[in-house]
């Protein structure tokens, strides 16, 4: 199995925020880290502070030189699909190619409310994401791209310069059957599977789901990754549930890590971890 933490610049300080991320950098079993988008908290208090995922991610990126990183994931209600791309590939530079796309339909009616978008109907939310992946992917892989859709026109538009990642990878957020799932084997080099609190048998089922999808799309499943979030008490708690579920066929665990852990009990995370990245790679 594979590892990255999930940092929610929820509640937290910047030098706490920048100080995980630099340490996990020197620890080669965390592979990624990601930020995530929203503009309220999402875990607790939604009145207290909270960190803009992308501008976050940006300068996190900057501070490090190995880690990959990501926002687990971008609504694609907040920033036109466009304006999105082109976030992508500039990142995706100034990364040295590090930058891992995650993207999601939008759910968080406080925020959008407050805000003044219009998250519309769960039908709406999806014909909008479905579109919305669509123009970023032409803009990521064509010189010019032209779409005609409900939510989104392009006339002839470019990206240009794409970043040094081809394909650039997109990690499509969520566990909808319907939507979310085509979506991901339609797009996606990564679907991340979303809550910790779902079961292993709700995993199961939308997995052969997923896999279907795959087939229906020519995709072979083992070239996506699948990946989920691990929320436990304690490490060795973390170790066992990632060991769960790598035997269920998720390829990467995200550990959440809570507000305010010492940093430098990462190198114990590590060391707790180490042993089912060595089996992976027997």
């Amino acid at each position: 199995m594979r590892f990255g933490l999930s940092t929610a610049p929820q509640r937290i300080t910047w030098p706490w925020l920048r100080e995980v991320w630099k340490r996990a950098d020197d620890l080669e079993v965390f592979e990624s880290a990601w930020t995530f988008d929203h503009f309220y908290p999402i875990f607790g208090d939604s009145t207290e502070d909270c960190l803009e995922g992308w501008i976050t991610l940006t300068a996190l990126l900057a501070q490090t030189e190995r880690i990959r990183g990501g926002v687990l994931v971008t609504a694609m209600l907040y920033r036109h699909p466009a304006v999105l791309a082109n976030m992508a590939a500039t990142l995706d530079i100034t990364s040295n190619g590090r930058l891992e796309l995650g993207v999601g339909a939008g759910w968080n009616e406080e925020e959008a409310t407050a805000y003044g978008f219009n998250l519309g109907s769960m039908t709406e939310r999806f014909d909008r994401f479905e579109e919305g992946l669509a123009v970023v992917h032409g803009l990521l892989t064509n010189e010019r791209t032209n779409f005609d859709g409900t939510y989104y026109q392009l006339s002839d538009a470019m990206n240009n310069p794409k970043g040094p990642q081809d394909p650039l990878p997109i990690c499509v957020g969520g566990s909808g059957l319907t939507r979310t799932l085509p979506l991901a084997a339609k797009y996606g080099q990564h679907w991340n599977y979303g809550s910790p609190t779902m079961s292993v048998e709700d995993f199961r089922m939308r997995r052969d789901v997923f896999y279907q999808a795959c087939d229906t799309e020519s995709r072979d499943p083992s070239e996506i990754t699948i990946s989920t979030l691990i929320m436990a008490d304690s490490f060795d708690e973390v170790a066992a549930a990632a060991e769960i579920w790598a035997n269920e066929g998720i390829d990467l665990a995200l550990v959440r890590l809570p507000k305010g852990v010492d940093p430098s009990l990462l190198v114990t995370l590590a060391q707790s971890l180490e042993p089912l990245t060595s089996n992976a790679q027997q």
